[in-house]
């Protein structure tokens, strides 16, 4: 692709005189993007984690995501491949993307409703599908694999230090900005928020785990990395976090059908005990822990939204008040609290309540297929790639990371969703590779 689009540029160049020096002049910078859609695809990914919507910073995660759609497009097109990636999963993407993009239409002009509806729906749907085109064999999985590894070390190294107070290493500055974001008060990364900030951390650990496994990180970097996985969790200050990475862990260790990776998760629970233990060993980490689980303001406070968030339901059960409506709408349908907006801290209530039982309904059609995901075949040329059994085996206790704790917040978080579904995309190609036969490429994933 890049030597065919280099002689086309090449030629234009020679024979097009001035016209022709100036459309290379224009044509250069897109054959960079068509020549790295790998590191497009990861600088993207980087650019959600570091770049929170109430940061105001250029908007560089649009315009990397801008990129990244622009070089594949353009790859796609000088290689002369069919374009169209269409998945059993792109029909329920394709229903909560009109349904949403359908309610936003009819209200006047929100940035920030638009930006809601980019970092839940539009962006990672479009990720899943370019994570199909752009990752199609082992050496870019094994790059995201170590991007992976990358982040988690940030994500831990960021959540320890606010734990034992060195915030003077904490970056970027802005997670300190108590005016941004939710609590302050615990480590909760450059997504701003405990939960999606453990989310991560959960996700990214277990994809750890997986890389130790196939040795692709070992020795100390290892032992380090696993080491200060439970201490960043114990970080977040957040019962749902903590409860899915104590199950995650325990699941694999009981259901795990590989010797190591059992033993690689048994070490994991130890350190947890001792980091718990260690943590309880000063006295004002002991009494915040005791106060985080003593604490039931809450729960009360989640009762009364329900109970709001199930009346604006009852009055338009069918297609829902549409994308962002529920803060507004929530303060007025809940008594005893004087904010302005209330948040349901629960993704099914808002997507009940904002999209109705259709939108409800597409949602779940959307998860059976994502876990149907896992459920493929190990192409016979992949046995011991990122992709393999063990990876299989694993995608049912990730996804439960992510839907388990999208109970107790509303995963409104492009970073989060957008590693999700890249991971998705990830799968849904390899199924595609393991239906062609190894004596011929398949051009298109469909």
């Amino acid at each position: 692709m890049t030597t065919s689009s280099a002689r086309t540029l090449s030629v234009i160049d020679r024979s097009g005189g001035i016209f022709g020096r100036g459309l290379c002049a224009v044509l250069r910078p897109l054959q960079l993007l068509i020549a790295m859609p790998t590191f497009m695809f990861l600088l993207a990914l980087t650019a959600m984690l570091l770049r929170h919507p109430d940061v105001s910073f250029y908007e560089i995660d649009r315009v990397a995501f801008t990129l990244l759609v622009l070089g594949v497009i353009g790859g796609e097109l000088a290689a002369r491949r069919h374009l169209w990636v269409l998945e059993r999963a792109t029909w329920p993407m394709v229903g909560l993307s009109l349904l949403a993009v359908a309610s936003v239409i009819g209200q006047p002009f929100d940035p920030r409703t638009w930006s809601i509806l980019a970092a839940k729906f539009l962006v990672p749907f479009a990720l899943f599908h370019l994570s199909v085109i752009v990752f199609r064999n082992e050496r870019r999985l094994e790059y995201f694999e170590l991007f992976c590894v990358i982040v988690l070390a940030y994500l831990c190294f960021t959540s320890i230090a606010f734990l034992v107070g060195a915030k003077a290493l904490i970056f970027p500055r802005f997670i300190l900005d108590e005016s941004l974001g939710y609590h302050a008060d615990r480590a909760r990364g450059p997504l701003l928020q405990a939960v999606a900030n453990g989310v991560s951390l959960n996700l990214l650990g277990l994809l750890a785990l997986h890389a130790t496994l196939r040795r692709k990180i070992r020795g100390a970097k290892a032992l380090l990395l696993l080491m200060s996985l439970p201490f960043a969790i114990l970080a977040t200050m957040t019962r749902a976090v903590w409860l899915s990475f104590a199950a995650s862990v325990g699941l694999l260790i009981l259901r795990s059908n590989n010797r190591k990776l059992r033993l690689f998760s048994l070490v994991l629970a130890v350190i947890a005990g001792m980091g718990v233990l260690t943590v309880l060993s000063f006295d004002d980490q002991r009494r915040a822990l005791s106060e985080r689980l003593q604490e039931s303001g809450p729960i009360a406070f989640r009762e009364a939204v329900y109970s709001g968030g199930w009346q604006m339901f009852l009055e338009r059960p069918l297609t829902g008040w549409g994308v962002n409506r529920m803060p507004t709408e929530l303060a007025r349908h809940v008594s005893g609290y004087s904010e302005k907006e209330l948040y349901p801290h629960n993704t099914y209530l808002e997507l009940l309540v904002e999209h109705g039982v259709v939108g409800l309904a597409l949602y779940a059609w959307l998860v059976c297929e994502l876990f149907r995901l896992g459920w493929g075949r190990v192409p016979r040329s992949e046995p011991d790639g990122m992709l393999d059994r063990h990876f299989h085996a694993m995608w049912p206790i990730l996804l439960g990371i992510y839907y388990v704790n999208a109970s107790v917040v509303v995963m409104n978080y492009q970073f989060v969703n957008g590693l999700l579904m890249t991971m998705a995309g990830m799968l849904a190609a390899q199924q595609h590779r393991a239906r062609c036969s190894p004596e011929r490429y398949c051009d298109s994933p469909a």
